[in-house]
């Protein structure tokens, strides 16, 4: 039986952002503040390009305006570890946080030159993870966006039979060295069902061992302002010292709505279900902890931001080398008209009506489809006015929630693979403030008069 979690009283602290759908782009983001309830607005700063970063903590944090002074919030310093950093969604999530990052890795070229350019290379270490676990700095919160491909659709789907899909293990093995207070995780949808859910149970299980509560949720991009629609599962793990077992992932109005078997196991008046008797696919949501696990798919996202359409987002003025209009009216004339609107993305032909990825035309009324890293998905057909074309790399950037020029350090056709393997940092920023805000030891919240501190 599951013992029910100790007791303190419910505190829930609310600390999240109300994400433009521009994120990195356009006007500043509206934010309330904790404690005093005082609106203000952050817009992101970084280092000038080739700059060196002397402090981190205030070079790339996120700048706070109330009544036309520049401040910062004033939050405890947590160590970050970003494994998998790729281009740094998860990095601007810690900075907006007040987290400083101590050690970052990915294996991609691409990815660490734009990573050192975006944010300076002290703390990037370039290589195989595994050749290099033994020099991950001590920290209090670990991300990862781990590899998708082992559980992506569009991947093999081996998952972890596949070496890049073990890589979770290696996550496991720092996480159990450096026992963090936090860990947040990033994936693909399809890892909540592949074989019945067995390798999700794996994961859960493997993590859960390591004395921590885990926490899922599946989240779409176009929740959050994005014009794309993107599912991703959050994990969000905390050690059980520090864990309360109130959901993190969950508002009070979505935890509100779980049916009132879930709320019971919650409070410990009914048996959670062990991970090794599930043989099916995962819920939405869930928490796990102690080798068995609650979860529920919730009826409501109330912290939901309606997105713009795809051609909010797009150039008004595209260079030549994008336009495929007279191969693209050939392909039209082999291909399946669809016309109509499929979970927000309007799909206007394929051929063999759906089946082949990489040949469907698209509208721009509804949501961009989920990007990707796979080279036949970048040259994926638009209907705009008069032309067809494929996206460009800033319209990938903004459809993502990066700036325009965030992967300028490399040229412009390798950065589609890039923002395809990209975490969207709104969708980054909003699941660490859940996880952070409810937490005395990563938030200030004692004097609500200084929530707030003059930056020098």
């Amino acid at each position: 039986m599951i013992e029910p979690r100790p007791g303190r009283p419910r505190r829930r602290r609310t600390f999240r952002p109300s994400h433009d759908t521009r994120l990195a782009h356009g006007p500043p983001i509206q934010v309330r503040a904790p404690s005093s309830r005082r609106a203000y607005s952050v817009q992101q700063t970084g280092p000038r390009r080739g700059a060196g970063v002397r402090d981190r903590r205030t070079v790339n944090a996120q700048r706070v305006v109330v009544g036309g002074n520049r401040y910062v919030p004033r939050v405890p310093a947590l160590r970050t570890a970003e494994l998998f950093s790729g281009i740094g969604g998860f990095r601007l999530a810690a900075d907006a946080a007040g987290a400083e990052t101590v050690w970052a890795n990915d294996s991609s070229r691409d990815a660490c030159l734009v990573y050192a350019d975006r944010f300076g290379s002290t703390a990037l270490v370039e290589g195989d993870l595994r050749d290099h676990k033994n020099g991950v700095a001590s920290h209090d919160l670990l991300t990862a966006g781990f590899p998708c491909q082992p559980f992506s659709s569009a991947g093999k789907k081996r998952g972890v039979r596949d070496p890049r899909g073990t890589l979770f293990a290696e996550l496991a093995e720092i996480i159990a060295e450096h026992r963090p207070k936090f860990f947040v995780l990033e994936n693909v949808k399809r890892l909540l069902s592949m074989e019945q859910g067995a390798h999700f149970a794996t994961i859960l299980d493997a993590f859960t061992a390591l004395d921590y509560a885990v926490e899922w949720r599946l989240l779409n991009a176009c929740d959050f302002g994005l014009p794309q629609n993107r599912q991703r599962i959050f994990l969000a793990g905390i050690r059980r010292d520090l864990s309360d077992g109130i959901p993190r992932l969950l508002s009070k109005a979505d935890l509100a709505t779980l049916s009132p078997e879930s709320r019971a196991s919650l409070d410990g008046r009914l048996i959670w279900t062990p991970l090794s008797s599930h043989r099916s696919r995962f819920p939405a949501w869930g928490l796990a902890s102690g080798h068995a696990f609650v979860a529920e798919n919730p009826r409501i996202f109330s912290d939901r931001v309606a997105p713009s359409p795809l051609r909010d987002v797009l150039l008004s003025d595209v260079d030549p080398v994008f336009d495929f209009t007279a191969s693209t009216i050939d392909r039209i004339a082999e291909s399946v008209s669809i016309n109509s609107m499929r979970q927000g993305v309007e799909v206007l032909s394929n051929q063999d009506g759906g089946a082949r990825m990489g040949y469907t035309v698209y509208g721009t009324a509804g949501l961009a489809p989920t990007l990707t890293c796979t080279a036949s998905r970048h040259y994926e057909r638009y209907r705009i006015g008069e032309q067809y074309r494929r996206l460009t790399h800033v319209e990938y950037a903004r459809i993502q929630g990066f700036r325009d020029d965030h992967c300028g350090a490399v040229p412009y056709g390798r950065q589609y693979v890039l923002y395809g393997n990209a975490v969207p940092p709104p969708m980054a920023d909003w699941v660490l403030r859940s996880v952070l805000a409810l937490s005395d030891d990563a938030i200030d919240h004692a004097n609500a008069d200084e929530t707030l501190q003059l930056a020098t």
